[in-house]
């Protein structure tokens, strides 16, 4: 799911392919205009010079008239997550300055790239039975890396941060300001302290900070949010019983192009649901899914095993692995075993790789730091990014309302309040502001006829056939029978249109709010709407009795087709 939101994000410029310029390449992704792309050359490992590599990197030159001399630099999280296509974004963001989108070393827009597509569907291979094995997938992947003469050692945290700095000398700005979201605010903070000239200011978005352990955090960290979001007793009612009887769920694999059927237990939602959690319109429609799932509307487990795969082809597998066997998994204790399959399986694959342990930086900064959180943030939360926040001089911490992870894309107040910020760290004050946007798409259970149709169709859009038939046939009975002055036809027509448009209404004002709701279901107010479509087929087969025609015949039985199905198969 949030790779639509990135994208559709990253579109809101009219997109450029930008053709090669003095000393940059031609960008892989689409971006505006007065955008270069390149490649900085660094060494695969800086304690032992030999091999090279290139880090991929954008830079968005601002036209604007009091263009400010220090850029903002990016970086997206994961590890291994992409940010050149932000580009757009952050340039409508920051008009006035250069915008220098950097990538991760072995990232998809970097050379090498360290993709394991084995490894990929060794994950989506956990909702099969028996599961893949996830260690066996990742040795053949790290086996075919190597004879690509990868070195998996120089793919971590440290060298990711001197190659920032190495960007900003090759670029020559004399200081920029920092913008890192997930694992690239730890990224940030370390280029904050290796580099404290150069840095300007330092903004941290859903900050993890390296004395957190992660992975022993992770599903305490769910339940929190849970509790949050109001929907514990539903989440854990959820569970058990998929735990107890779990599901099977026909979903797609897009590594293999072709459908297959997941068998999903309650543990297995509890570790969809933290990743799907990491968007604010997730976050605002759980409490009704949840609690739709906790009474056994398994249907509604389709959309979350699509996304699944979704999330795990945006990713690049071999980097993910190499940072957080070096800089993570060590670093905890897996006691007790995780009920959350990725968490585990980031275990087997790290015993298999025996990568070294990374030597903690503790770095921190004098900078001005800008820290920022959401509310239902279930990987970075509040409670671990505002003390670790807190610990940095000169650092202010922010969370937000409504808000889950990367705060930045899906609130407006809280790109206001960056961009005002960076426009003056030393003097930033905090501003109210509001995101309308956030509190409108929050989606309580009762708001919700729970249904399954809608994500269907959205799938399949053929399936609202009947729906899109109905609608035709009642305004042609409307026009016909008002011409002919036949009035009971004429207002069984009416009556079709008027449900027609009640029900088009209500869909369209939903997904205006929150698109995702409709994966749940449909408004309350399209039920009370079907009383309208029950008396337009009651007065269509009223005027059938006057007028034994063809045309009325033929409305009669659309619409006691159509009602068959709206009962049957939509609701």
């Amino acid at each position: 799911m949030i790779t639509r939101v990135v994208l559709a994000l990253a579109l809101t410029v009219p997109p450029v392919m930008t053709p090669s310029a003095a000393g940059a390449s031609a960008c892989p992704v689409a971006v505006p205009a007065r955008t270069a792309c390149g490649f900085l050359e660094v060494p695969e490992r800086r304690d032992a010079p030999g091999r090279t590599i290139k880090v991929g990197y954008a830079v968005h030159t601002s036209t604007a008239r009091n263009r400010r001399p220090d850029p903002v630099v990016y970086m997206s999280g994961g590890p291994a997550s992409a940010s050149m296509q932000l580009t757009g974004f952050l340039s409508q963001m920051f008009p006035d300055r250069d915008v220098v989108a950097v990538e991760q070393r072995g990232s998809k827009y970097s050379q090498p790239v360290l993709g394991c597509p084995e490894t990929a569907e060794a994950l989506l291979g956990q909702l099969r039975r028996p599961p893949a094995d996830v260690a066996a997938a990742a040795g053949q992947c790290r086996a075919r890396l190597q004879e690509q003469g990868i070195d998996l050692r120089g793919y971590n945290t440290k060298e990711i941060a001197a190659d920032v700095v190495a960007l900003r000398q090759k670029l020559g700005y004399e200081s920029w300001n920092l913008f890192g979201v997930s694992y690239s605010t730890r990224v940030m903070v370390d280029v904050a302290a290796a580099d404290p000239r150069g840095v300007r200011s330092v903004v941290l978005d859903s900050y993890l900070p390296e004395s957190v352990n992660w992975y022993d955090d992770a599903a305490g960290n769910l339940a929190d949010t849970a509790a949050r979001l109001g929907m514990k007793d539903a989440f854990d009612a959820a569970t058990a019983r998929l735990n107890a009887a779990p599901a099977q769920v026909t979903t797609n694999d897009p590594i293999l192009g072709r459908a297959f059927q997941a068998r999903i237990s309650g543990d297995d939602l509890a570790t969809i649901m933290a990743e799907a959690l990491h968007e604010a319109d997730v976050a605002a429609v759980a409490p009704a899914m949840v609690g739709a799932l906790a009474e056994g509307h398994d249907e509604l487990l389709r959309p979350l095993a699509d996304a699944v795969g979704g999330g795990l082809v945006s990713h690049e597998f071999g980097l993910y692995h190499a940072v957080q066997c070096q800089d993570e998994v060590p670093f905890n204790t897996y006691t007790p075993k995780s009920r959350l399959f990725t968490v585990n399986a980031d275990k087997a694959v790290c015993d298999a790789w025996q990568l070294p342990k990374a030597q903690p930086v503790n770095a921190t900064t004098k900078a001005p730091v800008y820290v920022v959180g959401g509310q239902y943030d279930p990987t970075t939360p509040t409670r671990t990014s505002k003390p670790a926040a807190e610990a940095l001089p000169g650092a202010r911490f922010e969370e937000f309302p409504g808000a889950a992870h990367a705060v930045f894309l899906t609130s407006a107040c809280a790109r206001r309040k960056i961009l005002e910020f960076m426009n003056d760290p030393a003097q930033h004050t905090a501003s109210p502001c509001r995101d309308d946007d956030v509190a409108d798409a929050a989606v309580r259970p009762g708001d919700l006829h729970v249904t399954a149709a809608p994500y269907r169709i959205s799938n399949s859009p053929w399936l609202a056939a009947p729906f899109a038939l109905f609608a035709i046939v009642s305004l042609i009975q409307l026009v016909a029978n008002a011409l002919k002055g036949r009035a009971l036809g004429a207002f069984g027509g009416l009556s079709g249109v008027a449900f027609a448009g009640l029900v088009g209404q209500s869909v369209y004002a939903l997904a205006g709010r929150n698109e995702t709701a409709l994966a749940v279901g449909v408004p309350g107010t399209v039920v009370t709407c079907t009383w309208i479509a029950a008396a337009s087929v009651v007065l269509t087969a009223a005027a059938l009795l006057r007028h034994r025609r063809w045309p009325q015949i033929a409305a009669a039985v659309i619409g006691a087709g159509f009602l068959v199905w709206w009962f049957t198969w939509f609701l």
